[in-house]
């Protein structure tokens, strides 16, 4: 019988989510024993090269391309699950959501004391992704199934909800594995 097919991918953020993911420790071999990575940094592989049974998703869209990774990444999942305050709110990137657009690109390319004068230009290469109006969680753009909230989640947390739907499993998420405080 072969293995759920796990995949990750990450948007904008910071990467904490995977970081916690790899801080299960020694429980990856565990890991390893009940399912098959593919998209993940846990075995290098970039893109999906098969259906992938449960995905998880860090960061929001803030641009394009993040919106083109994440409806491409919900496509290929059977279960998505949004990790972290990126994926399930905006987290701290949508703090520019109450400022327009035009403003946040001012400040950082044309009025920013760390640019030169001589320098200062909005870029807008076509090649790069267009800034979108402001910062989206996923569930905004695609069907999510999960959300595991924190900034990032614990470890331990990420584990319990990854193994319960591998496993087939309800989700015993406990108040000790959920509270920030």
């Amino acid at each position: 019988m072969s293995k759920p097919v796990i995949a990750t991918a990450s948007l904008a953020g910071c990467f904490g989510c995977h970081m916690s993911l790899l801080d299960i420790d020694a429980r990856i071999l565990q890991l390893i024993e009940l399912v098959e990575f593919n998209k993940s940094p846990i075995d290098d592989i970039k893109t999906i090269t098969k259906p992938v049974d449960v995905g998880l998703i860090e960061g929001g869209c803030c641009n394009s391309e993040n919106v083109e990774v994440l409806r491409a990444f919900r496509k290929n999942c059977k279960i998505l699950v949004s990790v972290g305050e990126c994926a399930t709110m905006g987290g701290m990137p949508s703090l520019r959501n109450g400022i327009p657009l035009k403003e946040c690109l001012d400040e950082a390319y044309m009025n920013s004391p760390s640019v030169d004068p001589a320098d200062r230009l909005i870029p807008n290469d076509e090649e790069l992704p267009i800034i979108l109006d402001k910062v989206y969680p996923c569930h905004e753009i695609v069907k999510i199934d999960y959300f595991l909230p924190g900034c990032p989640p614990s470890a331990d947390f990420i584990w319990e909800a990854l193994t319960a739907l591998v496993q087939g499993r309800p989700l015993n998420l406990t108040y000790d594995l959920i509270k920030y405080d």
